[in-house]
């Protein structure tokens, strides 16, 4: 089994290398926007919004109102602040292009993994030699425990390496704004000198400054729900594999069912009348930016219950059960299936 498992390595690696690079390109990309956000454009429009008289937080509900409101939930809902680089850069693990990428290396992967020698016309080939079927499963359960680690250390090593380049976040000076010339009034015997008590620079709060700290460290909890999404993903589509006889079959399928279960907790975070179908769904259970700012591994299945706490349930258990739980299934299918011949 270690030369088949080689063999899988060997042929992965030029896309595992692409993949990875990717990744931490990316993170890196996001601590630039990050640092744009929050060094330039929010001091910008904090700045502009007191001169006005206007509250910041009541800019942020008018722009997320409507349509806005979908990126709102995009980037994870009403606990996330512009302000605060921690938060924005947490944005980088649930951005759709993130996501799109870890369901793309799971499923293409997995769909290849059974289906995909049947459609070659080598499983044939892979079956004549003396090797139990259930090792080939298993060496694709050790290919994804080598595998996914690295895509999860990728992703870590662009924040660290996006902090070291980039960093740190400061507060950019803002140009001096123009202030209305002085004014000599005579009243009487007397010359009062009126001009615009603004200043030519707004103070910078030191509560800003600390908001924009980053702590590279913090992005590791994360790595768990990170990893555990990929390997769900690839365990029920290894199920898949396992029963299907085309590749393209199977990664039609199981595109489909990641899609359709990504837009059902998309949805349900801005419909009620959805919002019971999210725990259903993989995504529901993928919130890295809890881990990521500090809070809780759980998530509290409120959706069942009102909008109350119903029970305390852990996100990796639920996505590598999952992913366990495919593989088992994938195991007990192709044991079952006869292999067709090739075409």
């Amino acid at each position: 089994m270690t030369i088949l498992i080689r063999k899988l390595l060997r042929d992965i690696w030029p896309a595992l290398a692409v993949v990875c690079f990717l990744l931490a390109a990316f993170q890196c990309l996001w601590f630039k926007v990050t640092q744009r956000i929050c060094g330039d454009l929010v001091p910008l429009i904090t700045a502009l919004s007191r001169r006005g008289g206007v509250d910041v937080e009541a800019v942020q509900k008018m722009v997320f109102q409507g349509p806005g409101q979908i990126l709102r939930t995009l980037m994870g809902g009403e606990r996330i602040q512009l302000d605060n680089a921690m938060d924005m850069l947490s944005i980088g693990y649930v951005h759709p292009l993130m996501q799109t990428i870890f369901c793309i290396w799971a499923i293409g992967r997995a769909a290849g993994a059974i289906a995909g020698e049947l459609d070659r016309g080598t499983m044939e080939l892979l079956m004549a030699q003396p090797l139990p079927r259930y090792r080939l499963v298993l060496a694709h359960l050790c290919v994804d425990a080598a595998t996914i680690p690295i895509l999860c250390l990728s992703l870590w090593a662009g924040n660290g390496l996006g902090d070291w380049l980039l960093g740190p976040i400061e507060v950019q000076p803002l140009p001096a704004m123009p202030i209305k010339p002085a004014y000599l009034v005579e009243l009487g015997p007397f010359k009062i000198r009126l001009e615009d008590p603004r200043p030519t620079r707004p103070a910078l709060d030191t509560e800003m400054k600390d908001r924009l700290a980053v702590s590279p460290s913090a992005f590791g909890p994360a790595l768990w729900v990170v990893g555990g999404l990929i390997f769900a993903v690839s365990g029920a589509t290894m199920w898949l594999s396992a029963a299907g006889r085309f590749r393209w079959r199977v990664l039609g399928v199981a595109v489909l069912i990641a899609l359709v279960q990504f837009l059902v907790n998309l949805i349900g975070q801005m419909w009620d009348a959805m919002e019971w179908l999210r725990p259903l769904t993989i995504f529901y259970y993928y919130q890295p930016q809890q881990l990521i700012l500090g809070e809780r591994w759980t998530v509290s299945l409120s959706e069942w219950n009102g909008g109350q706490p119903l029970a305390a349930v852990p996100m990796p258990l639920v996505l590598y059960g999952v992913g366990l739980l495919g593989y088992a299934m994938a195991l007990w299918t192709f044991n079952r299936r006869d292999l067709p011949g090739p075409l």
